[in-house]
């Protein structure tokens, strides 16, 4: 058991909060973020102090973090607060849930948060500072790099590789052997059959108003 920072007091703080509370070891002891966010001396009922105290408040020593940030800027915030731990002296702990099926013989990096019903396919490599929510499949051979958010329901083939920084849209399909490039931002639903461009963005076609009404068609 570790005494355990998190930084941040957003939705993210919230459930990294209740997942190591519930379903790990840590004992989560308090919030940080940077002084000009901060409203307030709580969040959850715990402290919530300013960052740039924290090494003093909470010494490396004796706490671990975990920087709760989503993809912001595709997800440039978290890698920078991610390295600012760091380089304070901080370990960043990782959550990796019971009821997730993690195959692989490789453990997830530094500050990941890995969901429930995920599937962990054998030799997948996942990275740093890594965010994968629930309801994935990550296949065989695949390397998820730093940096990146894998939000519900995406299914990612073998020997996939997903470039730093990637964003990967709610029930995105990756295609077996296709590389993503870094800061690829693949949109909700989108299928992706072949290597992308770094900083591409791929979107699937949007839901569009059809001409009939529900009560003229058939669902399916």
């Amino acid at each position: 058991m570790a005494n355990l920072l998190i930084f941040g007091a957003g939705d993210m703080a919230r459930m990294a909060h209740h997942y190591f509370t519930h379903d790990s070891p840590h004992d989560v002891v308090a919030f940080v973020v940077d002084r000009q966010f901060r409203r307030g001396d709580q969040f959850l009922g715990l402290p919530l102090s300013d960052w740039e105290d924290a090494p003093g408040a909470y010494p490396p020593s004796e706490f671990m973090m975990f920087v709760a940030i989503g993809y912001t800027r595709m997800n440039g915030a978290r890698q920078e607060k991610y390295a600012a731990a760091k380089a304070a002296g901080y370990r960043l702990a990782s959550y990796v849930s019971s009821h997730c099926r993690y195959l692989s013989s490789t453990p997830p990096g530094e500050n990941c948060m890995i969901f429930e019903d995920n599937t962990i396919q054998p030799f997948v490599r996942i990275g740093n500072n890594v965010t994968l929510w629930s309801g994935s499949v990550i296949g065989h051979d695949s390397v998820v790099e730093d940096h990146c958010f894998i939000a519900p329901h995406v299914a990612v083939a073998g020997h996939v590789r997903i470039g730093e920084r990637s964003f990967i849209g709610i029930n995105a399909t990756i295609r077996n052997s296709v590389s993503i490039a870094v800061q690829t931002l693949v949109g909700a639903g989108a299928l992706i059959v072949k290597d992308t461009t770094a900083k591409g963005v791929y979107l699937s076609e949007p839901a569009r108003l059809f001409e009939k009404s529900s009560d003229e068609v058939e669902p399916g």
